[in-house]
């Protein structure tokens, strides 16, 4: 394993609008690590993903984040994207009238560049569909529109099957989803486990990590990482909530 992390974020301080939201948050990951963000509703998780991503409305006051020992401070979201970052949504947004097919063609060439012929991008495509059990048809509807839970997540799958990112950030993948789309789209996630890639999987409920197996759980509470520990912490969490941690914070 490499002696550097694969991904870092130094003390960082982000602001919306005339709101500070991330308070000088720290973080490493390795290659091949799956880690566990969690924290209550309101604690700056989704704010951090879409900073991480380059999200244009959140305003980086200090700190850095570093991919494969390269900063993204300052570049744009196509640009970490195209650096091997990649992001699943809480919430992906619909866009009707755009097919899943063009979507994923015009997603495909945006990271590899224009090198791989049609016929290679649509066996890409074939060979993970069939492997997600993702029928035909669902290449020929508009993006996310009409979408079930399932449908969405199961999509963001199949998009980093194909992107092959060298970190994945999963934004409370997690929701929207019942029992089953639940267990099926975090066995997928799993699979995706690489001794290259880093995984970081941004929850409030453990329930996802009984399928996801984290290597290490952070808890984020107002702002920052407040307590790191493997995935018993996860338990501690979903057994007893997050009272005692504030309690025992301060």
């Amino acid at each position: 394993m490499s002696k550097n992390p694969l991904f870092e974020v130094k003390d960082l301080n982000v602001k919306i609008a005339d709101k500070q939201i991330i308070k000088g948050l720290s973080l490493k990951i390795n290659p091949g690590e799956v880690h566990a963000l969690m924290g209550r509703n309101g604690c700056g998780k989704t704010t951090l993903s879409n900073t991480l991503m380059g999200h244009p409305s959140y305003e980086v006051l200090s700190g850095d984040i570093i991919l494969d020992g390269e900063s993204l401070n300052g570049l744009s979201p196509e640009e970490r994207a195209q650096k091997k970052l990649f992001l699943a949504f809480q919430y992906p947004v619909a866009i009707p009238g755009v097919t899943v097919a063009n979507f994923l063609r015009t997603s495909i060439r945006a990271i590899y560049g224009q090198d791989l012929s049609a016929r290679e991008v649509r066996k890409m495509i074939k060979d993970e569909m069939k492997v997600l059990n993702v029928p035909d048809h669902f290449m020929n509807r508009s993006l996310n529109d009409g979408f079930s839970g399932g449908e969405k997540k199961r999509l963001e799958t199949l998009q980093m099957r194909l992107l092959k990112p060298k970190m994945a950030i999963l934004d409370e993948t997690d929701s929207g989803l019942d029992i089953d789309a639940l267990r099926l789209v975090s066995e997928n996630i799993e699979q995706l486990r690489d001794p290259s890639r880093g995984i970081l999987v941004i929850t409030h409920y453990q329930r996802m990590l009984n399928y996801i197996k984290p290597d290490v759980v952070h808890v984020m509470m107002n702002g920052k990482i407040v307590k790191t520990g493997g995935p018993e912490l996860a338990l501690d969490l979903e057994e007893r909530g997050y009272d005692w941690l504030s309690e025992e914070i301060h």
